[in-house]
């Protein structure tokens, strides 16, 4: 069974930082593409950052270019989001996912459970 299980949210003023983490169990994780959304209340789950499998390459939604970074670790079968520079904007539950990787949600197959992040201003 696979499971990926998110943590780092929190509340956190405008301006700092958080790191989000998300390990995963059941699952060949170097072989799947990882990526992050995120919804807001009352919006649609949203896009934010994907990784492919090796780590090589990396795509990120505008709002959140030169703020977040991705990265991930195989050996450890977990992925990170370091979001720095954080607005109101951001608050979101964020959820990863593993798939064949882009920008559309359907083409993840595992979902975590999420985790909160409230950027207070």
């Amino acid at each position: 069974q696979v499971h990926l299980v998110e943590s780092g949210g929190g509340l956190v003023q405008a301006g700092g930082s958080l790191r989000l983490s998300c390990a995963a169990s059941g699952l060949t994780f170097s072989r799947y593409a990882m990526g992050w959304f995120r919804q807001a209340p009352g919006k649609e789950r949203e896009f934010v950052v994907g990784i492919t499998w090796s780590g090589r390459y990396t795509s990120y939604t505008t709002s959140v270019k030169g703020r977040f970074t991705i990265s991930r670790d195989n050996a450890r079968n977990t992925v990170y989001l370091q979001m720095n520079s954080l607005k109101a904007e951001d608050t979101a539950v964020y959820y990863c996912a593993a798939g064949r990787g882009d920008y559309d949600a359907g083409r993840y197959h595992y979902w975590g459970q999420g985790t909160q992040v409230t950027v207070s201003s």
